[in-house]
């Protein structure tokens, strides 16, 4: 089974979607983890982006190593997130990533996050999930974890919104089939506990509720 969880920065992704497999058993897909690892492959060899997406080693899990490298810090780095942006809007690095992915996925029980999940990497996945904020909550989000300016975090993410929907390939946008899922005021469990019960109506009926 897959559930695949989009949606924009900061709306709790990743948190939700890690939670979310270890509560059911699943394996995690973290997509992120992989632009933003091409994006730091790319800063280190001065090389662009689409040169080397498809030669790369990405490996994740409890830490995400490349090339055999532990860069699970490394990858967090701002500079790196800003640049992974740009990263994702490559048609050739999102193809190569793009088939990294559906390999993974074509084995097993996944959890994937990310922003085309349930549109373009996996379709066909039993249950699409669209995670929502509203931006203030977001940026506070962010600036709390990053120990950053509301105010700066603000502006990066309007001007993340607009790249990430905007971009020519795999635009952000939910399936039509998602569900779409608002964690403003929410604590992490909650949302958790929201994301098990579809997929146990899912699993039970065939339909997930909405």
């Amino acid at each position: 089974m897959i559930v695949a969880i989009d949606g924009p920065a900061g709306a709790g992704k990743s948190s939700v979607a890690r939670a979310s497999a270890a509560a059911l058993g699943f394996s995690y897909l973290d997509s992120g983890a992989m632009y933003r690892s091409v994006a730091l492959a790319a800063l280190q060899r001065g090389r662009p982006p689409a040169d080397i997406a498809g030669e790369l080693q990405i490996e994740l899990g409890d830490r995400v190593l490349l090339d055999g490298r532990d860069v699970t810090e490394a990858i967090r780095d701002r500079a790196v997130a800003s640049a992974a942006s740009r990263v994702a809007a490559d048609p050739v690095v999102r193809a190569a990533l793009v088939t990294k992915q559906r390999e993974l996925l074509s084995d097993g029980d996944w959890v994937a996050e990310g922003r085309d999940i349930g549109t373009v990497v996996a379709p066909e996945a039993e249950l699409k999930v669209f995670l929502t904020a509203t931006p203030a909550e977001r940026a506070r989000r962010r600036a709390l974890e990053g120990r950053e300016d509301v105010a700066a975090v603000t502006r990066e993410l309007e001007a993340r919104d607009d790249r990430d929907r905007e971009r020519e390939h795999s635009p952000l946008r939910a399936a039509t089939e998602a569900i779409e899922l608002d964690t403003t005021g929410l604590r992490l469990e909650q949302v958790v506990e929201r994301v098990v019960a579809l997929v146990g109506k899912r699993s039970a009926s065939g339909t997930p509720e909405r």
